[in-house]
């Protein structure tokens, strides 16, 4: 009896110690199995934040752009507020020169108004007709030199591939901002740095920063036409207000704008006919 009470309990011992150590072996594997499925669902959240490029970040992105064209700007030639304060030094130096002549020509004329006075009346007199003839002749001077309205050329302002056309009425896919969207311009390949050059005369309108495509420069040539050159890294060539020839230096090329921050260095270039974005791929000889 004695050996049966051991035997049995020997095998309820041994029984007991094998559903402990299963339960033991389950846990540990329970717990290998949760720790995986924590560290599979943190790798995917990091790979998920690290592919997504929040309107923060782009506006943080665009903020550095700013920062390296001002400071690219001042490395490469004169800013544009330096620019101005020349212009207005040397517009205050002429004012004074011609101040001073004029203080000096109205001197010596009272001198001789002075001395003489009776022979004034008749001198007046007798120079009339000429003077009239003068005038007559002037006149007829002015309508034989005025020349004729001169044609509109516009030219390439960089030499490279368009990459994006112009799309007005159509969408085209922007690898920047992940959607389907117009495109009032052309995209030109070139290098960073790369000179952009007027594509026509006229007056420089604006040199602005646009939240959307960066630096920009708009160029305006009468008859309603205006060109805006985008995309710049520096504008250091020419200030607002200036008068400029076909082929002068603008800026150089960047990366500033926001919109098409995704792409490659180029130039975003637009032509406008009464403030109406045109295809400049009609108009570019």
């Amino acid at each position: 009896m004695r050996r049966n009470a051991r035997l049995k309990n020997h095998q309820s011992k041994t029984l007991s110690d094998k559903i402990i150590l299963y339960c033991g072996i389950g846990v540990v594997l329970l717990a290998i199995i949760v720790f995986a499925l924590l560290m599979y669902s943190k790798n995917l959240n990091e790979d998920v934040k690290n592919s997504t490029m929040t309107l923060e970040q782009m506006a943080n992105i665009a903020g550095n752009n700013t920062s390296n064209t001002q400071s690219a700007s001042t490395q490469i030639g004169k800013s544009v507020e330096e620019s101005e304060k020349e212009n207005s030094t040397n517009t205050q130096n002429i004012t004074s020169n011609t101040n001073s002549t004029n203080s000096t020509s109205d001197t010596a004329n009272t001198t001789r108004n002075n001395v003489i006075t009776t022979n004034s009346i008749t001198s007046a007199k007798q120079n009339t007709p000429s003077n009239t003839t003068n005038t007559t002749s002037t006149k007829q001077e002015t309508k034989e030199t005025t020349e004729p309205k001169k044609e509109l050329s516009f030219a390439k302002p960089v030499e490279g591939d368009i990459v994006r056309e112009f799309a007005k009425d159509n969408l085209i896919y922007s690898e920047t901002l992940k959607e389907w969207t117009t495109h009032m311009g052309i995209d030109i390949k070139a290098d960073k740095t790369t000179v952009v050059k007027a594509a026509e005369a006229g007056t420089v309108k604006s040199i602005k920063n646009d939240p959307r495509y960066g630096l920009t420069i708009v160029v305006d040539h009468g008859d309603g036409f205006q060109t805006v050159y985008s995309n710049l890294l520096t504008s250091e060539f020419v200030v607002e207000g200036e008068e400029i020839e076909k082929g002068q230096s603008l800026g150089t090329v960047g990366n500033t704008a926001v919109f098409e921050i995704a792409d490659e260095p180029h130039l975003h270039f637009e032509i406008l006919k009464d403030s109406i974005p045109q295809d400049p791929s009609i108009y570019i000889k």
